[in-house]
């Protein structure tokens, strides 16, 4: 065996597919897995069955172990992409989660009962399981497999119990459809006494909207390799460490920590994530990936900054900047907006935001489209919005 690698022990694939069923299944592998007597688990939907890299992964059946980033007995492996698209095998001690539970419930005010909204092979599906395995009981489940709907998830919350506390988490996008329908899952929603978001960048104009209607939101922040959010509202967990590297890089330390990937060395204690991130008035403000920089007549521009300016404009319901090739200035910007009633004019636009940002940050062009393509669990698909938008011979200077 190589230096700096260890031994994982035999790993217990639990098929998943949005079913209630399907999460029993997955709770009760975890069980032993979190008390370190049982395998470790991995949650598989079926769009990952045949992967190359879950195929290498050992079977509970076959009695065999592999060399890899992570430590015998217990635990969750998960399947993550990363922005790379290329899937990797995240192993997760059974400490690393008991500890993100604990640092959570310490944060949001004690134990809950949580409702699970989200797909159970995600790392924020698992955490949402293993919170309510260690609060006490297991989670109330909403059925997906027709993907999520705002009635469904009002009739699931209806199933808590009635005292205590009630937690659950989303994605901005089921957010904002709960905020859409209104009616019976706005009431709901607001039941909760924390609403977690992550897994996407929740702009300002959707959590005040959310806010303002009264959803006790928290926003999160981290990924599969910390055990999913160790960030609240900027402010780390209980144990979390945040370095930021001279050039903004963030660097996430403690122990939420990932033990590595499957088959590659341990982290070390040490996870240098792809985002950019600044301290602002104490709290970490997450500036987006450091490969969607765009670099526009020799000037970084960061499509989050962009995003969030357009998306708190009146009649703007969403954005996406990407950074498109173009032959004088190197990259252009251009957004794609997902316009609501009232969407202000172009030039409208480029005025917030270059009074905001600077001329640099102007997109050069502004595409109106039905919705922002995603990835995984809300993220914006940034190449497929690259693909719908793309640099024309008008004249217009980039940096308006």
């Amino acid at each position: 065996m190589r230096a700096g690698r260890r031994r994982v022990a035999v790993i217990r694939t639990v098929h998943v597919d949005g079913s209630p069923a399907a999460v029993t299944n997955l709770t009760d592998a975890l069980r032993p897995a979190l008390s370190g007597t049982g395998p470790a688990v991995l949650p598989l939907p079926p769009a990952l069955r045949s992967h190359s890299a879950v195929a290498q992964a050992p079977q509970q059946h076959c009695g065999s172990e592999v060399t890899g980033g992570g430590a015998g007995g217990g635990g969750v492996v998960v399947a993550t992409s990363g922005s790379s698209g290329a899937a990797r095998l995240v192993v997760l001690s059974a400490a690393a989660l008991r500890a993100s539970a604990a640092a959570t419930a310490v944060r949001l005010g004690g134990a809950a009962h949580w409702l699970l909204a989200l797909p159970a092979e995600h790392v924020a599906g698992v955490q949402v399981i293993v919170r309510a395995l260690l609060a006490g009981a297991p989670p109330a489940v909403q059925d997906l497999r027709g993907g999520f709907r705002p009635a469904d998830f009002a009739a699931t919350a209806a199933t808590l119990p009635p005292t205590g506390r009630r937690h659950t988490s989303l994605v901005p996008t089921q957010l904002a459809r709960l905020l859409d329908a209104g009616g019976a899952a706005l009431e709901a929603l607001c039941g909760f006494d924390a609403v977690l978001v992550g897994g996407a960048a929740l702009d300002d104009t959707l959590r005040s909207r959310a806010r303002g209607a009264g959803v006790r939101v928290v926003t999160t922040y981290g990924m599969s390799e910390t055990a999913g959010g160790c960030v609240y509202d900027g402010v780390p967990l209980d144990g979390v460490t945040v370095d930021l590297e001279a050039d903004g890089r963030i660097v996430l330390g403690g122990p939420t920590l990932a033990e590595g990937y499957l088959g590659g060395p341990p982290f070390g204690g040490r996870f240098r994530s792809g985002d950019l991130g600044r301290w602002r008035a104490g709290r970490l403000e997450v500036l987006g990936r450091a490969d969607d920089m765009i670099v526009t007549g020799g000037e970084n521009v960061a499509p989050a900054a962009v995003e969030r300016v357009l998306a708190a404009q009146p009649g703007i319901r969403g954005a996406c900047v990407v950074g498109v090739p173009d032959p004088e200035w190197g990259q252009a910007v251009v957004a794609a907006v997902v316009a609501g009633a009232g969407r202000p004019g172009d030039d409208v636009l480029r005025a917030a935001v270059r009074a905001a940002l600077g001329r640099a940050a102007v997109p050069r062009r502004l595409v109106d489209v039905d919705r922002i393509p995603l990835r995984g669990v809300g993220k914006p698909d940034r190449s497929a919005v690259a693909r719908l938008v793309t640099v024309t011979s008008e004249p217009n200077h980039p940096h308006g």
